[in-house]
């Protein structure tokens, strides 16, 4: 009987052994399965849309950029309309003044001077000058164009404007002129030049003295 209990015995260990073993491999199985990475349904559409989106596309560079889709632009414009040293002069380009003079008969001088800033080029054309709502233009006083003149800082342009060449009676009385730098100005400006008679007015050059801009009757 001893042998029996002993058999018994033996068996019931080798039973009790295989189901602890067989209980440590599940739950290391579980251990390793918990651990392991969990891809959840948002990170893996994220992907995929990543994935399917060119790094060089505007949705890529608006994602890169916090979703925004504005360009970033800095604001270093000069303001003014600065043009490149030598580039021609407009209208809008210029410090404009004018004066009444006496001599040849009275004429206006019209002198012009680079705004702060600007470095440009006068041509060698006559200045265009217009009077009154008909567009009534000066032609040119001297039989050549001048040379052209470089304006920046102080230097200043002189023109000379009769605005009546004519000695009989009547004419237009007006009050302003337009100066444009050439007829393709886009932006022509308006001077007060006190009540004037115009009739068959002419312009000289640009002249870099105001004493060479006297026009000639």
């Amino acid at each position: 009987m001893s042998g029996n209990r002993r058999k018994a015995s033996l068996v019931t260990t080798v039973l009790v052994g295989g189901a602890m073993l067989l209980t440590a491999c599940q739950d290391t199985d579980a251990g390793t399965d918990a651990g392991a990475p969990q891809t959840s349904p948002s990170t893996s559409a994220t992907a995929a849309a990543g994935a399917a989106t060119p790094s060089g596309s505007p949705a890529a560079t608006a994602g890169a950029s916090g979703g925004t889709g504005k360009d970033n632009k800095s604001g270093g414009g000069t303001g003014g309309g600065q043009k490149p040293v030598g580039q021609v002069c407009g209208a809008n380009d210029i410090a404009w003044s004018t004066k009444s003079e006496t001599q040849a008969g009275g004429y206006i001088l019209v002198v012009a001077k680079a705004k702060p800033g600007i470095s440009c080029t006068l041509p060698a054309v006559h200045p265009t000058v217009a009077f009154g709502s008909d567009g009534t233009e000066a032609r040119p006083a001297e039989q050549s164009a001048g040379k052209q003149i470089t304006l920046s800082g102080d230097t200043a342009a002189y023109a000379g404007v009769n605005p009546k060449t004519t000695s009989a009676n009547g004419g237009k009385e007006l009050d302003s002129i337009i100066v444009a730098i050439g007829h393709n100005d886009p932006e022509p400006v308006s001077l007060p030049v006190g009540t004037i008679t115009v009739d068959k007015p002419v312009v000289t050059n640009w002249h870099t003295s105001p004493k060479d801009s006297v026009p000639s009757q």
